[in-house]
């Protein structure tokens, strides 16, 4: 359970700093840090600009799944 929960642990950390690199490269109303960038955010990924914001909520959504398992995995070991 140990590794199980380390792994977990080092994927939320990666997929966390990920997510905030993906939020930083969009291009918001006005400009933001997607155009420090030379505005190439959405073709990081070799996605169009508007499928960056579905690629962000994937990410967003696989961070949200793996604080549960976390949970669930630490609420498991207190009860015992």
């Amino acid at each position: 359970m140990e590794i199980l929960k380390t792994i977990l642990y080092m994927l939320f950390a990666l997929n966390a700093i990920f997510l905030v690199g993906i939020v930083l490269m969009q291009e918001g109303k006005g400009g933001g840090l997607g155009n420090a960038f030379g505005g190439a955010g959405g073709e990081a990924f070799g996605h169009g600009v508007g499928s960056i914001n579905r690629f962000t909520a994937y990410v967003a959504g696989s961070l949200m799944v793996i604080a549960l398992a976390l949970a669930l995995i630490l609420k498991s070991e207190m009860a015992q």
